[in-house]
């Protein structure tokens, strides 16, 4: 006999009416009525071909076909729900693997400097960082989420905002007192600076440089002999002196704390980047990684502002 889907929606209602040892108060513990118990018991029996249950208004009993067949089914019913009632239990609990997909420069700046707090608070959890530039596919490569930065580009997969970060213009102090301190982003052009370029990972061409201040925006058509592709790189180079670089302020704050790095144009710091996640589905996002989506919010937290 073929497996009919109406088979398992009335299995339930059989095994409730043999714990209950009637229609009625099998009715009562499904929120069903008695008719519709009974309607759904004749089904079962219609489908299977045979009578499982003798019935009249005083007597309910199984018949030699029923216990046969309930010797089987019912283990199996209570083994289902005791299985989804694990996984639920799993789903809401901070424990498992969790395989990401993460941007590097967030993985090296931001991320690592603060896991160690986050894996402190879920000892039962376990995380691997695969550090990559492009999401690629989430599902095939086994994913359960990819972090990055920028504006989203996969339509396919549901994105989430998490934080955003500024975008600031440094450089070192060996590189100031060699070429001097430009006053304006214009004077970067004007007075050929050597910038740092970064290459776009999406396109393969380096980020334009833009400067904000409040809703003004303009674009300087910096110049640079280097393009750089990683980021660690990218801020080692600007460390050295060997030219002025666009930096994210979450991450490069001891930096600039302790003198490392120079802010040339505070006023016009006002630009914005996203930090994005992108996973397979909406629906039914495990506790781990709604836990650690809420951990890397919290990074950003009084530092940039979320939407």
């Amino acid at each position: 006999m073929k497996l009919d889907s109406r088979l398992l929606l009335e299995l339930p209602v059989l095994a409730a009416v043999i714990d209950a040892g009637s229609f009625v108060k099998a009715g009562k513990a499904l929120g069903l009525s008695q008719s519709a118990v009974s309607r759904a018991v004749q089904r079962l029996e219609e489908k299977l071909g045979t009578r499982l249950m003798d019935r009249n208004p005083k007597t309910l009993r199984l018949t030699e076909s029923g216990r046969q067949f309930c010797a089987e089914v019912v283990p199996l019913l209570a083994r289902l729900e005791e299985a989804a009632q694990e996984t639920a239990q799993a789903a809401a609990a901070v424990r498992g693997k969790l395989r990401l997909n993460v941007d590097p420069t967030f993985a090296r700046l931001v991320l690592i400097p603060r896991l160690q707090s986050f894996l402190d608070a879920h000892p039962d959890l376990h995380i691997e960082l695969v550090i990559r530039e492009e999401v690629g596919d989430l599902i095939s490569d086994g994913f359960d989420a990819a972090l990055r930065f920028a504006e989203p580009r996969h339509s396919s997969l549901i994105t989430r905002r998490i934080l955003q970060v500024c975008v600031l213009t440094c450089a070192a102090p060996a590189y100031l007192q060699r070429r001097g301190r430009p006053r304006l982003p214009t004077d970067l052009a004007k007075d050929r600076h050597d910038c740092l370029l970064f290459r776009d990972p999406a396109s393969g061409v380096p980020f334009p440089w833009e400067f904000h201040q409040g809703k003004k925006v303009i674009t300087v058509p910096v110049s640079g002999r280097l393009i750089i592709s990683d980021p660690a790189t990218y801020l080692e180079a600007c460390l050295a002196g060997v030219g002025i670089a666009q930096v994210f302020d979450l991450g490069t704050e001891p930096l600039r704390e302790s003198g490392g790095l120079v802010d040339l144009f505070p006023a016009w710091s006002d630009e914005r980047f996203p930090l994005n996640v992108y996973y397979p589905s909406r629906h039914f996002v495990p506790a781990r990684l709604r836990t650690f989506l809420d951990f890397v919010a919290s990074i950003g937290a009084g530092v940039s502002t979320s939407d």
